[in-house]
């Protein structure tokens, strides 16, 4: 298979043999890509500056398996410059993308939504609402989005003064004797399905349930970007 220039972000790069990059690389049209840019690293190689997170790309690159060939980079637009809070913001989202997204499984609502956090991110007051949305959409391009509508059981719509327990593999139940699930307020739980996230209050609490929603899917895997955050605010 070969593709043409289509855009897409680097999502993480590592060193392979002596001057050439592993990629892994987010495009709009193919999804998640594994990529082999031989000689990119060599003294002369225009690549070498070019293939770094957070810059918009148009890549092509030949093969049919999960490791296909770079065969053409050219940037897209101006590098998103991230200010220095904000990088590992960005490296969590892509560390996300990279552990939880099929290869070669488009997803060009989710590629649309990668653009827009970044953009909030170097422009945006505050990280977390943009962080907090773009996990919620996450989820539900994975197959696994919260249920922000209505209590489980009943059916009965949320209201934004009861309390609720949410039960991963149900949705948001009234509160019980019963300590299992996320506590969280229907007044949270509304205000991320409404992407209103501007109350510090709101956003602990659904910063709490998107955690445990995403845990549940990396199977214990951890973050490395979740690492140097408690380093960083030990430091």
């Amino acid at each position: 298979m070969r593709v043409l220039l289509q855009p897409a972000f680097i999502l993480h790069r590592r060193p392979y043999r002596n001057t050439s990059l592993l990629l892994d690389a987010f495009s709009l049209e193919q999804g998640r890509i594994g990529l082999v840019a031989r000689g990119a690293m060599a003294p002369r190689s225009r690549l070498k500056g070019l293939l770094q997170p957070f810059t918009p790309l148009l890549l092509s690159w030949s093969g049919a398996d999960e490791l296909a060939t770079l065969t053409g980079a050219e940037d897209a637009g101006l590098p998103i410059a991230l200010p220095a809070c904000r990088a590992l913001a960005g490296l969590y989202v892509n560390e996300l993308l990279v552990r939880l997204l099929r290869r070669l499984d488009p997803q060009p609502g989710l590629f649309t939504a990668y653009e827009t956090l970044l953009t909030e991110l170097a422009a945006a007051s505050g990280e977390e609402p943009a962080l907090r949305r773009f996990e919620k959409r996450l989820l539900d391009e994975l197959g696994y989005g919260l249920n922000l509508d209505c209590e489980a059981v009943s059916g009965q719509p949320l209201v934004a003064e009861t309390q609720y327990r949410y039960v991963l593999d149900q949705g948001p139940l009234a509160m019980s004797g019963d300590e299992s699930g996320v506590p969280i307020s229907g007044e949270s739980l509304l205000a991320l399905r409404d992407g209103r996230l501007a109350d510090p209050a709101i956003l602990r609490e659904v910063k709490r349930l998107t955690r445990a929603a995403l845990a549940a899917q990396l199977r214990g895997r951890a973050l490395k970007a979740r690492e140097l955050y408690r380093v960083r605010r030990g430091a």
